[in-house]
């Protein structure tokens, strides 16, 4: 059994937290977030507001990379993803790519401004975040084409085989990515 503990990734405010999966021959459980535990972990104070489920059927499907303006906190019910994650504020980590996968044991905390993307391994995988400002159609945000040969991001599954929508294809290149300047 493994314990919970939150790590801080290169780019800094990003968490990759290490839950515990409580199983048997039923299955297995765990406390996906836990507020007062994180936190004394090292976690930041995050205010939930809503919770998102993403369900992909199939292996490939590749979403993102998005920095909408909250802050996220992601994990997964069930499956495999390969996570790739751009710092699009200003400042010295402007550009710094973090890439790992997500299991169920595992969780990450992306801060606001930070490029959100993943890639499923596996089929029916779902995924979930919890964030700290409610969805709207109308909201704005900075994308990245998640294929950017200039970010150098080594996706599991090849452009030419990954389940993409036009619009996250379409999304700009990094170059013409202005950084953003992250207010308190």
């Amino acid at each position: 059994m493994s314990e919970l503990a939150v790590h801080e990734s290169p780019i800094p405010g990003f968490f990759v937290i290490d839950l515990v999966l409580n199983g048997d021959n039923r299955g297995w459980f765990k406390e996906n977030y836990q507020k007062e535990k994180m936190e004394a972990l090292g976690l930041p104070h995050f205010e939930v507001v809503q919770n998102n489920f993403s369900y992909n059927q199939e292996k490939g499907v590749t979403r993102g990379l998005h920095a909408e303006p909250w802050e996220k906190f992601i994990s997964l019910a069930n499956g495999r993803v390969f996570g790739a994650w751009v710092d699009l504020r200003s400042g010295d980590s402007f550009g710094k790519v973090f890439t790992m996968e997500i299991t169920p044991d595992k969780a990450v905390f992306v801060p606001r401004g930070v490029a959100n993307g993943y890639q499923t391994l596996e089929t029916n995988t779902t995924y979930t975040y919890l964030v700290n400002a409610h969805w709207s159609p109308d909201a704005t945000y900075v994308s990245v084409n998640p294929f950017d040969p200039s970010l150098a991001i080594a996706w599991p599954i090849a452009k030419d085989q990954a389940i993409v929508s036009e619009k996250d294809l379409g999304n700009p290149m990094f170059p013409n990515v202005q950084p953003m300047e992250i207010g308190k």
